[in-house]
């Protein structure tokens, strides 16, 4: 007997299978696949949409503590880069006469000329350098005062405490002045500041 339902079995199978490759089937769809029409679409979102899914991007000021701290690190950068910018403006001077020394030295031979060409070249380089530095740092302690110290020039976002701490300088994140573009955040503030928010 259960011989008799294998083979029922193994002929009803074959059936259907006859049936499924015969010439009048029907072609029969598995019910675990989804047609192609039904296939979820992903689209990224821009940078307006996801706005709202951002709502916080930080405090908009540094507290006063932080803006003293930094305040300090300026106040000590600049103090430093001045006795280094008078440093080097004695080393480009005559300490006989007060005045910078020439190309037109007596005691200078021919050969030595070029080197303190150089010498002194380099000499400036570094006071243009650190004359510039002092200026920024003028800037920043003006920013400070005016309560806008540490803002991003870009975003309006304000720069991270430890790029501040590095640069106290700095007017944008490190991601925008090393690749032009604004950071996430900064993005997502100027989508913000776009859409009207």
């Amino acid at each position: 007997m259960a011989k008799k339902r294998a083979k029922a079995t193994a002929k009803s199978a074959t059936k259907k299978k006859i049936a499924v490759r015969g010439p009048h089937a029907k072609k029969v769809k598995p019910a675990h696949v989804k047609p192609a029409h039904a296939a979820k679409t992903v689209t990224k979102k821009s940078a307006a949409e996801r706005v709202d899914e951002h709502t916080d991007l930080g405090p908009k000021q540094f507290p006063r503590a932080d803006l003293d701290r930094f305040r300090e690190i300026i106040m000590a950068k600049r103090k430093e880069t001045i006795e280094d910018l008078d440093n080097l403006k004695e080393s480009m001077m005559d300490v006989t006469t007060g005045e910078y020394v020439s190309e037109s030295s007596n005691y200078s031979l021919h050969m030595e000329q070029g080197t303190d060409a150089m010498e002194r070249e380099k000499t400036f380089l570094f006071a243009s350098r650190n004359s510039k530095f002092v200026n920024q740092l003028d800037d920043a302690l003006a920013r400070i005062d005016a309560g806008t110290y540490g803002m991003c020039k870009v975003c309006g976002l304000l720069v991270p405490k430890e790029r501040l701490e590095a640069v106290p300088t700095a007017t944008t994140c490190a991601e925008f002045k090393n690749t032009g573009t604004p950071c996430e955040r900064g993005r997502i503030a100027q989508a913000r500041k776009r859409a009207g928010k």
